[in-house]
């Protein structure tokens, strides 16, 4: 018997674009993970953010939460480009959105104003 709906196989089209910043993260990796805590209304297509908070415990999520300026630009954006991941690496620390197909990856100057401007929090830590 055949199956009517067959899973895809071989590579899937899903881009990340990953922003590092040239910084070791020290003795605590957890002063960098953080991603974004998006506060929404609404549902499917009409979902609107209301507010944004970064959800982590270390330094870095303190002095983002501080940035009011930096926390209405990303509401201003999509769901997807809305949600960011910070993370350590060897040697860096990565910044990056959601997973994307071809069609809907890219970065924009807004999107690229928003990763700069975490990437100076990162520096400045």
């Amino acid at each position: 018997m055949q199956d009517t709906n067959p899973m895809p196989w071989g590579a899937l089209d899903r881009y990340q674009a990953h922003f590092i910043v040239r910084k070791q993260s020290g003795q605590n990796d957890q002063d960098y993970v953080t991603k974004t805590k998006l506060i929404t209304k609404g549902h499917f297509s009409s979902k609107i953010i209301l507010k944004v908070e970064w959800n982590g415990s270390g330094s870095l999520a303190r002095r983002l939460n501080e940035d009011a300026e930096l926390n209405e630009m990303i509401a201003k954006q999509s769901i997807d480009d809305a949600t960011i991941f910070v993370e350590p690496t060897d040697g860096a620390i990565r910044i990056r959105p959601k997973w994307k197909n071809h069609l809907s990856f890219g970065i924009t100057k807004e999107l690229f104003e928003i990763y700069d401007r975490i990437a100076g929090h990162i520096k400045k830590l």
